[in-house]
C-alpha cells in the first residue's frame, strides 16, 4: 500500500479555471486512491486554505466530490489560514485546523515534513 499526501495549495481567489481545474484533481487523485484502499490524506496549506470554505458549500460544483472526501482531509493549515485571513472560515467548516509545526513569525502550520519522515509522497496541486 501507497501512503500520499495531496496538497492542495491553489488559489480560489485568482477565480480562473486553473485553480478551479487544480482543485478538481486534487479531489479527483483524492478520490482514485481512496476508492482502491491506498491511504490518502488531503491537505490545504498556503492559499489553498481558502478553498474549504468554498468546497463546503453545498452549492458548489466540486461539493459533491468533496463529500465523497472529505474523510480523507487531513487539515486546513491553520498558520496559513492566519496569514491568508481565512481562520474564521476555516473554523466554520468544522475541518481540523494543523498546527504542529511552530514557525516563528507565522505560528503553526501543517508539517509537510512529518509526512515525509512517515513514508508519505506528497503530490501537490
Amino acid at each position: 500500500m501507497t501512503k500520499t499526501a495531496i496538497v492542495l495549495f491553489s488559489d480560489p481567489k485568482v477565480g480562473s479555471e486553473e485553480a478551479l481545474g487544480r482543485l478538481f484533481n486534487a479531489l479527483f487523485l483524492t478520490y482514485d486512491l481512496k476508492s482502491r484502499g491506498e491511504e490518502v490524506a488531503l491537505i490545504f496549506q498556503g492559499a489553498g486554505t481558502r478553498w474549504a470554505a468554498e468546497v463546503t458549500k453545498t452549492d458548489h460544483p466540486a461539493g459533491p466530490l468533496f463529500r465523497a472526501v472529505q474523510d480523507k482531509v487531513a487539515g486546513i493549515c491553520g498558520g496559513c489560514a492566519d496569514v491568508f485571513g481565512t481562520t474564521e472560515e476555516a473554523q466554520a467548516t468544522g475541518l481540523p485546523l494543523g498546527r504542529d509545526l511552530q514557525i516563528p513569525g507565522v505560528g503553526g502550520v501543517i508539517s509537510l515534513g512529518d509526512y515525509l519522515v512517515k513514508g508519505y509522497r506528497l503530490v501537490t496541486f
